[in-house]
C-alpha cells in the first residue's frame, strides 16, 4: 500500500478562507435545492446538475484547505466547474495594442 503524500501546510488564513468559500457554496446549494421539485422537468435536471457542480467545487475547496490539492489544482477545478456551468469567464482576455 502506498502512503499518501501530503502537501506542506497552508497558512491559517488560506485554510480559513477556503473553508469559508466551501460553506458559502454549501449555503447556496441548500437554499436552492428546495426549489427543485417546483421546476419543470427539463429545468429541474439542468438546475440539479448546476447544484451538483457547486457541491463538487465546495469539496475541492475543502480538499485544498486540508492540503490534499494545490492552489493550482483548485483553480483548475474551479475553471472546469464554471465551464461546465456554461459560463464564459474563462475565455482568455486579449489586450489590443495601439492602432488595433
Amino acid at each position: 500500500m502506498r502512503n499518501a503524500k501530503f502537501l506542506p501546510r497552508k497558512p491559517r488564513w488560506r485554510r480559513t478562507r477556503a473553508l469559508r468559500a466551501a460553506r458559502v457554496l454549501d449555503d447556496v446549494v441548500d437554499s436552492q435545492v428546495a426549489s427543485l421539485p417546483r421546476l419543470p422537468e427539463e429545468l429541474r435536471i439542468r438546475h440539479a446538475d448546476h447544484l451538483a457542480e457547486l457541491v463538487l467545487l465546495a469539496q475541492a475547496y475543502r480538499h485544498y484547505a486540508v492540503g490534499w490539492i494545490t492552489w493550482r489544482q483548485l483553480e483548475c477545478r474551479g475553471r472546469l466547474a464554471v465551464q461546465r456551468l456554461g459560463g464564459d469567464c474563462c475565455v482568455p482576455l486579449v489586450q489590443l495594442a495601439d492602432g488595433e
